[in-house]
């Protein structure tokens, strides 16, 4: 797996980044949404830490009553952070959506619900003048695993750039309940799914081929030889490619001397 991380580093270098960013901004307050597991359990920890626990919301939002147990993981997590947190039920929207727009595909069921989720953290975004945290870790964004404008939104991420495996660490040293840090990550779009499942490598494979690849610029050979499955490497190697759309903002065609995305990219820039 990657390197062990310093952990209470980390920590300090996460607390200040969320207070300098929502500091950039003008805002005291910080939303997460809470599954349950581990990322958005670290995720809240931090803001908790970071802001006042008064001052982060969470909100769990099952799709009816599916999954329990990460109803009530997240409940008691929340609970004992001190947060203020609310329980959404998307399952009326989602299902007056696909009433109308049927379909057999579980995946666009999936993306709907984690839009639909994301959708609910933005209004309440406004409501409390905060800000929406982001949770998807540095192994996810690598391969694409989440949802364009669903998971995959926020307006900043503490998480992103810890493998999987590093967040692990981060939960232990924060303290997550062991009922959360011992489950088997999932996205909770249906009964049986597994992060791992559909990535199709476990996340300690996945971290170490990743780091080879990302942090070590090593070549497909190099990484093969350090003992991977020719197949597992490949599999990384075109989830990272499929997948770079999801890591950039749109493209925007350039017709100005300073287009926005291509020029406009500076703190002076936002009057800082």
């Amino acid at each position: 797996m990657p390197p062990k991380i310093n952990a209470a580093f980390v920590e300090k270098v996460l607390i200040a980044f969320i207070r300098d960013e929502l500091g950039r901004c003008g805002c005291a307050k910080a939303l997460v949404g809470l599954s349950g597991g581990l990322d958005s359990s670290v995720c809240a920890a931090l803001a908790a830490r970071a802001l006042g626990p008064e001052n982060v919301l969470g909100l769990i939002m099952p799709y009816g009553r599916a999954f329990p147990e990460d109803v009530r993981d997240a409940s008691a997590l929340a609970r004992k952070l001190g947060l203020r947190h609310e329980t959404i039920d998307i399952a009326p929207q989602i299902d007056l959506y696909f009433a109308a727009h049927p379909t057999t595909s579980r995946v666009q069921r999936g993306n709907k619900m984690a839009r639909e989720r994301m959708s609910i953290l933005y209004d309440f975004s406004v409501r409390e003048e905060g800000l929406v945290l982001g949770t998807s870790n540095k192994s996810e964004l690598l391969v694409g695993y989440g949802t364009v404008y669903g998971d995959m939104a926020c307006a900043i991420n503490p998480m992103g750039d810890l493998y999987k495996t590093q967040v692990r660490e981060m939960a232990a040293h924060l303290r997550i309940p062991a009922a959360i840090r011992r489950k088997a990550p999932t996205a909770g779009l249906w009964p049986g799914q597994t992060d791992e499942g559909d990535i199709g490598l476990p996340y300690e494979e996945l971290d170490l081929i990743l780091f080879g690849l990302v942090e070590g610029h090593k070549s497909r050979r190099e990484v093969v030889g350090a003992g991977h499955a020719a197949a597992a490497v490949d599999r990384v190697l075109r989830m990272i490619g499929r997948s770079g759309f999801k890591r950039a903002l749109p493209p925007i065609a350039k017709l100005s001397v300073r287009s926005v995305g291509h020029d406009f990219l500076y703190p002076y820039d936002r009057g800082k």
